[in-house]
């Protein structure tokens, strides 16, 4: 009797030692069948981004822009001059790395953009001739939604060789 008892004892020691912090043990009884082992972090892998690296260079100038009211908020309207003809792909980014969708702004209430775009090819008829101010503007716009509004009080639009500022 007194072998049966130490047995069962040292099997019950044994997986109560399984047990210890639910999920560190190779013995512990909720990881025998693959239990689910859950993310200890909602971080993504390899971390948030830093910077925003989508191959777009800044405008060469940012020549207006201008508030226009929507129901849901205030359409930011900016207009800018490229280094040449031929550029596409022209966006409104934030400086600041933000999660898409989102725009807030900084501490002191100042949302900072870049106007970029993507350049023609070097070898092409584009990318040789200068812009003409007149036809080769470039008009882009941002939505800015109500909830962001009382916490903004200014935004700077920042091309490669100016910027330019707009109070709300």
């Amino acid at each position: 009797m007194r072998t049966r008892t130490l047995g069962t004892l040292a099997c019950a020691m044994l997986v109560l030692a399984g047990c210890g912090r639910m999920g560190d043990s190779g013995l512990n009884p909720m990881r025998w069948f693959g239990g689910s082992q859950q993310p200890q972090t909602l971080e993504p892998e390899g971390g948030y981004p830093t910077t925003v690296q989508d191959g777009r260079v800044p405008m060469a100038h940012v020549t207006s822009a201008k508030w226009e009211p929507l129901y849901e908020g205030r359409m930011l309207v900016v207009t800018g001059l490229a280094a040449s003809k031929g550029w596409w792909d022209v966006a409104l980014v934030t400086e600041a790395p933000m999660p898409r969708g989102r725009i807030r702004p900084d501490q002191n209430g100042v949302l900072r953009l870049r106007l970029v775009g993507k350049p023609p090819l070097a070898d092409t008829f584009a990318a040789a001739n200068p812009p003409n101010p007149a036809s080769d503007t470039v008009t882009v716009a941002m939505t800015i939604p109500n909830a962001v509004l009382p916490e903004l009080r200014e935004v700077v639009i920042t091309g490669a060789a100016n910027a330019v500022s707009l109070r709300r």
